[in-house]
């Protein structure tokens, strides 16, 4: 088992990316939400809720209306948050700014295949911690081979 809190928590995003239905049309992905303590809050993976749901997006709405406060969690993502979107009014970074969580912790950019992502650089200069891990990238890879092949 990883030591790492990050770095575990960022394998569980990873693993429930693995949960999500095929597209031709979008990646799949997984995030979890931890709070200041360690404590899963809530997770999600692109599709479990609808046909264009993202990850973060789940896992966000998982939370609810009261939520609480967000700023000291961490939301793990397997790819980088979006930053354009066509089947939603609002981008995965947005919907992050939005419910005020302080952390964002990823392990791969969002290859530029549908759209130009700068879902790090939007979060940061909102103020939001952002760390990647890019050695877990290639997992991410593998599990979306048929989309980036």
């Amino acid at each position: 088992m990883d030591s790492d809190p990050d770095r575990r928590w960022l394998r569980e995003a990873i693993r429930a990316s693995r949960s999500c239905l095929p597209s031709r049309t979008a990646y799949s992905v997984g995030a979890v939400i931890v709070d200041e303590h360690g404590r899963e809050r809530s997770r999600g993976f692109s599709r479990d809720r609808g046909p264009v749901v993202h990850a973060e997006q789940s896992a966000i709405l998982r939370l609810g209306e009261n939520g609480g406060d967000l700023s000291r969690a961490t939301i793990y993502t397997s790819m980088e948050p979006c930053t354009t979107r066509r089947s939603a009014p609002r981008t995965c970074a947005e919907l992050i700014i939005a419910a005020r969580l302080g952390r964002v912790v990823l392990a791969l950019h969002e290859p530029p295949l549908f759209a130009r992502c700068l879902g790090v650089e939007t979060l940061r200069s909102a103020g939001i911690e952002v760390v990647m891990f890019p050695e877990l990238g290639a997992e991410v890879e593998a599990i979306n081979a048929a989309l980036l092949t």
